[in-house]
């Protein structure tokens, strides 16, 4: 368990930051760059938590420790061996949840407009910004080991925030749907 007995540490005040095991790298580096998405995505999740039933509160309380995970996991170089790293079952467990939830959804006909209802809008918003992780933890992966199930994690959390923001407006019939075109001026 994590004990913080002092918020500000000054450690950080050149510009660095510290990884798991020890090693420090600029902020702006790939992996806190990765990380500070997920962070970022986590925080997210804590404002569409606000809106939604207990049965949603809870399975996105439980994504929110994963994140978590995904975090110490992206902090950590590939030749340390954490506690923490995000396993195949987690990976699973999503795939698990977005058959359940697709199953009871509309047919999709059309690209759909983030918005509806207020939760709907902040699992939108979830999407994207785990979409942005994504593309963080790709091009880290250019470059360093990243654990194969932390990108095949975070690619299926954005598609269960997708199908629980279409659950949140009412199974797909409050979608708000693309019209090709539709703004532009006949000629």
């Amino acid at each position: 368990m994590v004990k913080l007995n002092k918020i500000y540490t000054r450690t950080g005040d050149d510009g660095k930051t510290s990884l798991v095991g020890g090693g420090r790298v600029s902020k702006h580096a790939k992996r806190p760059a990765a990380y500070g998405e997920v962070d970022e995505l986590n925080s997210v999740l804590g404002m569409a938590r606000l809106e939604c039933d207990d049965a949603m509160d809870s399975q996105l309380a439980r994504i929110q420790n994963d994140l978590f995970e995904l975090g110490a996991d992206l902090a950590t170089v590939d030749d340390m061996k954490p506690a923490l790293r995000i396993t195949a079952e987690q990976v699973t467990r999503l795939e698990t949840e977005i058959d359940a939830i697709n199953e009871n959804l509309s047919a999709l006909n059309s690209f759909i407009l983030p918005g509806g209802t207020a939760l709907a809008a902040w699992l939108h918003l979830a999407r994207t910004v785990a979409r942005r992780a994504e593309r963080q933890m790709t091009e880290l992966a250019a470059v360093e080991p990243v654990n194969e199930h932390a990108m095949r994690y975070i690619n299926r959390l954005s598609d269960l925030l997708f199908v629980l923001a279409r659950h949140a407006n009412d199974g797909g019939k409050k979608d708000i749907l693309w019209v090709p075109g539709g703004t532009q001026e006949e000629k």
